[in-house]
């Protein structure tokens, strides 16, 4: 008998809850294993297509806008969606548009493919973060989210370093398809982890643009979804432009190392699965702050000319940024006490499109000014953060 995650929800030994947790965090590094595993090989894009960074990195990041209109869209139909076919039908389907990346050689055709990816990557996450609020009690539902965020970190990692290697081997299209294997891998481990019952089958009578307009109108939700989108913003500009920064003349780099580079994700795989744990304890706001401290710190050591110096603020800006969404990933799905659905396609579909600004926003800053402008500006958008989290807190609201 296959034992799924619902079985580890109604148990409450340790055991139990370990295999809850490599379970959700399984079926997140599968899900967005191929939102990280491009940005690994932008220089080597950027030759193959004869474009600038700035484009090539907009058309890497393209997958976040499809996730941003998908999270509404799954929001929007959540009643009619069973959770566990929705989950590993997306990670089927998410095959498609990654196997084609190996095959065409348009740039526009590229950024496309991408959003048609993240459609499918948003759809699945939207629903598995639904299927944890649904499922997991408010204790839980801290660890089983910080779960989920860990194999989101270690889609990072690992997504990173098999795309940079797997390019070096098999070559750009055979990262690609290889990825899109994954991709059914998941497919398949959902179908046989999620449990059978994972999902509502009485359609809700509020309207979804009721629901939206309730959780947008709540104070502490709607900080919640702006803070997904700096979050996010920071991430994928930071993450994008350091990878030219890096074989620069500044750093010197040798561009074969550049796939080695990524274990700078080690530390934030091993310290997100604590973020649930002390957000209750601390509370989100402060949890957020300490994160983003964390973050301003690897800010400021990237501004070096030692490579190891740049190296280990950019474990630190991981570190802190992790840390920070599992803590308000995780209270959004807590404070929302109705339409679970759509308080989380609210926050994804907030945090994906800040990835998707922060690609353009901080390419255009890098291009014009250099990195010292876009550090700056990072730190701006990092005080803001703080600002919002101010109010955060962990009781429930009243919507």
């Amino acid at each position: 008998m296959s034992f799924t995650v619902q079985d580890a929800l109604k148990g409450e030994r340790p055991r139990d809850f370990l295999r809850r947790g490599t379970i959700i965090a399984i079926i997140s590094f599968l899900t967005l294993i191929d939102l990280f595993g491009s940005q690994a090989l932008l220089p080597r894009l950027v030759e193959a297509y004869g474009v600038d960074p700035a484009t090539m990195g907009v058309a890497v990041n393209a997958s976040t806008f499809g996730m941003a209109v998908s999270g509404l869209t799954v929001a929007w139909f959540a009643d009619r969606i069973d959770r566990k076919r929705g989950i590993w039908m997306s990670l089927a389907l998410l095959a498609i548009p990654t196997l084609l990346l190996g095959l065409v050689s348009d740039v526009t055709l590229f950024a496309l493919l991408r959003i048609a990816q993240g459609v499918f990557m948003a759809a699945a996450f939207t629903l598995t973060m639904t299927y944890l609020s649904e499922q997991c009690d408010i204790t839980a539902a801290s660890g089983a989210m910080a779960a989920y965020i860990t194999g989101n970190v270690a889609s990072n990692l690992f997504g990173r370093l098999m795309a940079g290697s797997l390019a070096e081997e098999i070559g750009l299209a055979g990262s690609f398809f290889a990825f899109a294997a994954l991709n059914l891998l998941g497919a398949l481990f959902a179908y046989m982890f999620i449990g059978s019952t994972s999902g509502p089958r009485v359609r809700s009578e509020e309207r979804p643009l009721d629901a939206w307009k309730a959780h947008l109108g709540h104070p502490k939700l709607r900080a919640s979804f702006m803070i997904g989108f700096i979050i996010l913003f920071l991430f994928v500009g930071l993450y994008t432009y350091v990878n030219f920064e890096l074989v620069s003349p500044r750093l010197g780099l040798d561009p074969a190392m550049l796939g080695a580079v990524y274990f700078v994700f080690l530390p934030a795989l091993l310290t997100t699965p604590s973020a649930g744990r002390l957000a209750r304890r601390w509370g989100v706001g402060w949890s957020f702050c300490i994160g983003a401290l964390i973050t301003a710190a690897g800010i400021g050591a990237t501004l070096s000319g030692a490579l190891w110096l740049v190296l280990t603020g950019l474990a630190f800006i991981g570190v802190g940024l992790f840390f920070a969404q599992a803590a308000v990933s995780g209270f959004v799905g807590r404070t929302a006490t109705h339409a679970h659905a759509a308080a989380n396609g609210l926050y994804l579909s907030s945090y994906y499109l800040g990835g998707l600004v922060g690609a353009f926003a901080l390419g255009a800053i890098y291009d014009a000014f250099g990195w010292a402008a876009l550090a700056g500006v990072s730190f701006g958008i990092l005080l803001v953060g703080v600002w919002l989290a101010r109010g955060l807190g962990d009781e429930r609201a009243t919507t």
